[in-house]
């Protein structure tokens, strides 16, 4: 299954698929085979990078797609 990112509205990102989460220094995290995990956006979480709930009542964010610009050359 390719991977997909879902931006939440006032929430997380979920990832859902095949992945691997490392940290700065290349470490992976131990997902306990879980296929699906949100990462933190607002900054709240007591267990960044993932997501605890935190953000609910304090975050706001309208998630609708849009185009990005060309990418530079």
């Amino acid at each position: 299954m390719k991977t997909k990112i879902t931006v939440n509205s006032n929430g997380s990102l979920k990832v859902e698929g095949d992945f691997i989460v490392v940290d700065a220094q290349g470490n992976e995290y131990n997902l306990q085979g879980r296929e699906v995990v949100s990462f933190c956006r607002c900054g709240l979480s007591n267990n960044k990078p993932f997501c605890d709930g935190a953000h609910r009542g304090h975050f706001e964010h309208n998630a609708v797609a849009f185009d990005l610009p060309p990418r530079k050359v």
